[in-house]
């Protein structure tokens, strides 16, 4: 007994710092590695078909030029420019249609801008979220491109169409509505449309899409999507010029409250999401950017795992 008494406390302390240290090592892993998951392939950053509308070349606006839809200093959208983007082209006759969510330019320079609704709304602001408006690159003039009519925006839902990529393969857009989805559940389109005679060549239904990618690698082609209900990036199969049904995993956040907003190929295997908080209401899409965050996803092709940073 005196000897169990004599060498307790030596026991109890090791086995707590075994403990810790199997806690620290879990802890450590767990930050760097997540769970295998599909296989992508290896894919990089290329350089893409499209260019900045033409009419910025005859105001001789020079490079480097941002394409600002953040509504913090314009309505609409404006090109920034010049040190700092310190400088702005922006036409009164962009704010006719409120706001924008996101843009996909051509080879052209003609851009397609999907709706969004802002803090408050007008009884314009509904009808507003069908539609995929379309800017010119010769004059600049921004008009209504094509309606999905559809797409039905609701007080319950303001938002309607919400994200669109352009496809250098066959000349199409790749947009996603999600007026019909709460966050219970998932009733999104995604729509695979022709430019030349706007003709609807696919709908794929069921999947709500926040954001829009395409991303081409050793595997394959993909549309990538940021889940509009969860914390996850999703993957399709793009063959020829189809959408593969069902989206696969392809890795989540670890706050399940953050959505992934925007998505661009940074480099070799790496991905840089930006994400915010979303519920289907106006309140986090217009926070200022504030609660916006970014990270780099980098794919691990021998290994098969995403390692996800905080930028």
């Amino acid at each position: 007994m005196y000897n169990l008494k004599k060498y307790l406390p030596i026991v109890i302390a090791l086995f707590i710092v075994s403990i810790g240290a199997l806690w620290a090592v879990q802890k450590k892993n767990s930050s760097k590695v997540q769970e295998k998951t599909f296989d992508i392939g290896n894919f990089n950053r290329t350089r893409g078909c499209v260019r900045h509308p033409n009419f910025l070349s005859k105001l001789r606006v020079p490079q480097p030029i941002a394409i600002d839809l953040s509504q913090q200093n314009y309505k609409g959208l404006a090109f920034l420019y010049g040190r700092g983007l310190s400088k702005a082209v922006h036409l009164k006759t962009w704010e006719a249609f409120d706001y924008f969510s996101t843009y996909a330019l051509d080879p052209k320079g003609n851009m397609y801008l999907t709706p969004m609704p802002f803090v408050s709304v007008n009884p314009k602001t509904f009808e507003f979220q069908k539609n995929i408006y379309f800017l010119d690159t010769n004059s600049g003039n921004l008009s209504v491109w094509m309606s999905l009519d559809e797409v039905k925006a609701t007080p319950n839902n303001p938002f309607g169409v919400i994200a669109v990529v352009y496809d250098c393969d066959d000349n199409t857009l790749w947009v996603s509505a999600i007026d019909e989805s709460s966050y219970d559940k998932g009733r999104g389109v995604i729509y695979h449309i022709d430019i030349a005679s706007k003709k609807i060549l696919q709908r794929v239904e069921g999947v709500d899409a926040l954001s829009l990618a395409l991303l081409k690698s050793s595997k394959g082609k993909f549309l990538l999507i940021g889940d509009a209900r969860k914390s996850q990036l999703l993957a399709m199969e793009i063959k020829e010029s189809r959408a593969l049904a069902n989206p696969i995993k392809l890795l989540e956040l670890s706050n399940t409250l953050e959505h992934i907003r925007k998505i661009k190929i940074r480099g070799k295997n790496l991905l840089e999401l930006q994400s915010i908080p979303f519920s289907y209401t106006l309140i986090a899409q217009t926070s200022g950017g504030d609660d916006r965050k970014y990270y780099r996803a980098v794919w691990n092709s021998s290994e098969e795992f995403w390692k996800i940073e905080n930028r």
